[in-house]
């Protein structure tokens, strides 16, 4: 059976559903919630707040090692759920991470020097570091903007929550209906 991976980030974690099916007919095979920094290194799970302070040589060093760091861990966890997925029978056909606004971010100066870009950048960094995984695990992936999730969908997919049980919040329901935009999509 194809499945597909979805995820919707926080600061260091992230949802993750695998599914099966269709919008009309879904499966879920597994939830569960991913840890994307390492808790071991200062500053993993919001780094550009950690970097704020800092001088810019420093700051760059800290966000990059974050990123490697986190890159790392989703790797892990990505290449993981495909192996535990494919030994059920599942073929892992693609992967869908939700995405925010899609504003572009400015350099990492301007991020430190702006409150707000700090929480903005660090989306961007956890939703990115899953997309880079899932394209090391030769994953089909494809962003989906959050807004973008069509509300029929996400009716339909929130009654599954009566029949499979907790956790069913909105991020496993947003992944899941990414996860399954992924698996409709046409593959070459």
């Amino acid at each position: 059976m194809r499945a597909a991976l979805g995820f919707r980030a926080h600061s260091g974690w992230a949802a993750l559903v695998a599914v099966a099916g269709t919008i009309g007919a879904p499966r879920i095979l597994e939830r569960r919630r991913i840890i994307i920094a390492d808790p071991e290194t200062p500053g993993s799970k919001q780094p550009y707040h950690a970097a704020a302070e800092l001088p810019l040589p420093k700051a760059e060093a800290l966000v990059r090692k974050a990123i490697e760091s986190s890159r790392a861990l989703a790797v892990e966890v990505v290449s993981a759920r495909i192996k535990a997925l494919r030994s059920q029978g599942h073929e892992v056909a693609a992967c869908a991470v939700l995405l925010g606004s899609g504003k572009p971010l400015p350099a990492l100066q301007k991020i430190l020097a702006a409150h707000p870009l700090l929480h903005t950048a660090e989306g961007h960094m956890f939703r990115d570091v899953l997309m880079w995984a899932a394209q090391e695990c030769r994953l089909p992936v494809i962003g989906v903007p959050e807004k973008s999730l069509d509300a029929a969908s996400l009716q339909r997919i929130a009654t599954l929550g009566k029949l499979i049980g907790p956790p069913w919040t909105q991020d496993q329901k947003y992944a899941t209906v990414a996860a399954l935009m992924a698996l409709a999509e046409p593959r070459p």
